[in-house]
């Protein structure tokens, strides 16, 4: 039997087989191949031959410090203006209070990313992580997007490294992936035109990198970007990668549209989806993680995904955030327990394996 009735793809095959890097041409093809079986197959291969059947999950508990933000991007469906109705911002206090709760359920990362609130000093972030870590200083703070990043060096006239030298002295310990969306232009402009833009983005994550932390990175799709404006983002991602070298994990993000700007579109199908965690570990091959985030997919298409190449559910996420809650798939549904997530791998064929968030294997007590 042939691996494929799709030429292109066999090609393809043999190229990965072969360890070979794929081109842009070669990216876009995989997306417009047919043939999704052999699609997730050479995904598949790619992701056993780095990972075999372990499949990493974590407990961690999202912190949204603030949806106030000066941006209004066309895909979000969180920020507030700051008299707007329903706008916040957590206190220090409320921080620790949240942080105590994730701790008590098991979490070993809080997750803390919000909106560009120019009414806070920079000395809330410092302040704040430097308070979590010194109540609980086991807790890993993956904080601050390269979008927040820029806003800071930017709002508080700092340089750049002064900016993630004084928050990692502080306690942030790494960074998430987010504010990526899609790097092309124009595309990037017409969704987020109050962003910096993808140079800049991939700018800060070197840097990040050059002072000793581990950052994710993300791209949002199912919007009005193309498919060669996603091919185009691997790419700039793999190249950083490069140079860099300090990306841990890839999160392709399902846009949402409910409650947003762009609420008239439908958003990616499965079909999408799933070829989307296909091409992100074939063209993406110096990222050794591809997640697929259950919460944006959907629990079905995360489990399935676990076939087409990711190896990484994420976490329990406990409660969540606000912002979390604004592109659950499900609902709003944003808590899973951890034995929900290791059913979940282990139904799907594969080890769970739990993880904290720089992929060490955690070893619980049994009960």
């Amino acid at each position: 039997m042939q691996f494929s009735f799709d030429t292109k793809l066999n090609s393809i095959a043999a190229k990965v087989e072969r360890g070979e890097r794929l081109t842009f041409d070669e990216g876009v093809a995989l997306y417009k191949t047919d043939d999704l079986n052999a699609l997730g197959k050479l995904a598949d291969f790619v992701r056993r031959k780095k990972h075999g059947r372990t499949t990493y999950f974590n407990v961690n508990r999202h912190f949204n410090h603030t949806n106030i933000c000066v941006a209004d991007c066309k895909f979000c469906g969180f920020y507030k203006r700051a008299r707007q109705e329903g706008a916040y911002t957590h206190s220090i206090d409320e921080g620790i209070q949240i942080a105590r709760d994730a701790v008590a359920e098991g979490a070993t990362e809080l997750h803390i990313v919000g909106g560009l609130n120019s009414k806070l000093p920079f000395e809330y972030y410092t302040d704040l992580f430097s308070s979590l870590k010194r109540e609980f200083p086991a807790l890993h703070l993956k904080a601050l997007t390269m979008v927040e990043l820029d806003f800071m060096a930017r709002f508080y006239k700092m340089a750049d490294e002064e900016v993630i030298q004084r928050l990692k002295a502080a306690g942030m310990n790494s960074c998430p992936g987010g504010g990526a969306e899609i790097f092309a232009e124009p595309t990037r402009s017409r969704i987020c035109d109050h962003k910096c833009d993808g140079t800049r983005w991939l700018e800060l994550a070197g840097k990040v990198h050059k002072a000793g932390l581990k950052t994710n990175a993300t791209m949002l799709y199912g919007h009005i970007e193309t498919i060669e404006d996603r091919i185009d983002h691997f790419i700039k991602l793999r190249q950083q990668q490069d140079k860099t070298g300090g990306f841990q994990c890839f999160i392709p993000l399902a846009f949402y549209p409910s409650g947003t700007a762009l609420s008239s579109l439908p958003g990616p199908d499965g079909i999408d989806s799933l070829k989307t965690i296909a091409v992100s570990r074939l063209m993406i091959d110096n990222f050794d993680h591809i997640k697929a985030y259950w919460v944006m997919l959907g629990k079905h298409t995360a489990q399935t995904a676990l076939h087409f190449g990711a190896n990484d559910l994420d976490g329990t996420i406990t409660d969540g955030g606000e912002l979390t809650e604004s592109y659950a798939a499900e609902n709003g549904e944003v808590k899973m327990s951890r034995a929900e997530l290791i059913a979940m791998i282990e139904n799907a064929g594969f080890e769970a394996v739990e993880r904290d968030t720089v992929y060490n294997r955690v070893e619980r007590q049994s009960a």
